[in-house]
């Protein structure tokens, strides 16, 4: 699919450059299409290596694009959308990344007209492995939910669901790669504490983390059942999965998406 009009980036940091060239690569958008603004200047310059524009300001941003990226922290979200200068000078369709805050609040600040797609996407992006919930606003037609796929299939998985469950998204995928890294860490650790060199057990384990990732994804079966195939009875997994239950393994996973599914709400006022 090529994407049509000019693709605008209200920040271009590290997701708003994997989406941009994630739709270079794949084909579906030429830099001179694109168009970012971004204060930093060696943001500015890494768009401009790739073919894109630079607008001077927010309001320039949006009257050269016909789609417009939200790709700034929702901390600052606020003070980045005072920049666009008023509701008329918006483009119809608004793509915002920005973890927590609500399609409605976006609607209210950028005008009804507006049609609102809330994407959640995820760090491994930056490798075209990304895994992204994509929520439609009420307004928005089958052009912005093709649109939206699109963009976010360039560059990894994307799925279509309800508003209410972008919370639960930004709690398991968008924050998720953090707990497997956590978890590499943790079993770097534990193997140099039983004898292993640093550089050999971080090695391995991002192999392990690797392959483990690519046989859930092309094998058709569950984690469950692959868990299962491993576990010998009696045998060496057994002992490490008895003990991550008896340590309470699960719980702590649940309170911890817990955790960020209530930040994430949070960060929505």
């Amino acid at each position: 699919m090529q994407l049509e009009g000019n693709i605008g980036f209200l920040g271009y940091g590290n997701m708003g450059a994997a989406i941009l060239e994630g739709l270079i690569e794949a084909g579906m958008l030429t830099g001179k299409h694109a168009v970012i603004f971004d204060p930093a200047e060696l943001r500015q310059q890494a768009a401009e290596r790739v073919g894109a524009n630079v607008a001077d300001s927010p309001a320039a941003l949006a009257a050269q694009c016909d789609t417009l990226v939200l790709a700034v922290k929702p901390q600052i979200m606020t003070d980045a959308i005072e920049g666009f200068g008023g509701q008329s000078k918006m483009p119809q369709r608004v793509i915002s990344i920005a973890a927590g805050i609500s399609i409605r609040s976006l609607q209210e600040r950028l005008g009804e007209h507006v049609h609102i797609v809330r994407v959640m996407p995820n760090t491994p992006a930056l490798v075209s492995a990304g895994a992204a919930g994509i929520a439609l606003g009420p307004n928005c037609d089958d052009s912005d939910a093709a649109v939206a796929r699109a963009m976010f299939e360039s560059i990894g998985l994307a799925v279509m669901v309800p508003e209410k469950d972008i919370d639960a998204v930004t709690a398991l995928s968008g924050s998720g790669p953090a707990y497997f890294f956590r978890m590499v860490e943790c079993l770097v650790k534990a193997a140099v504490a039983e004898g292993l060199d640093a550089a050999t057990a971080a090695k391995l384990a991002g192999q392990t983390l690797l392959g483990a990732g690519k046989l859930l994804q092309t094998s058709g079966e569950s984690a469950a059942v692959l868990r299962e195939r491993v576990t010998s009875k009696g045998g060496t997994t057994e002992a490490a999965l008895r003990s991550f239950d008896e340590d309470g393994l699960e719980a702590m996973v649940r309170a911890a998406v817990s955790a960020a599914a209530a930040r994430s709400r949070e960060l929505g006022g």
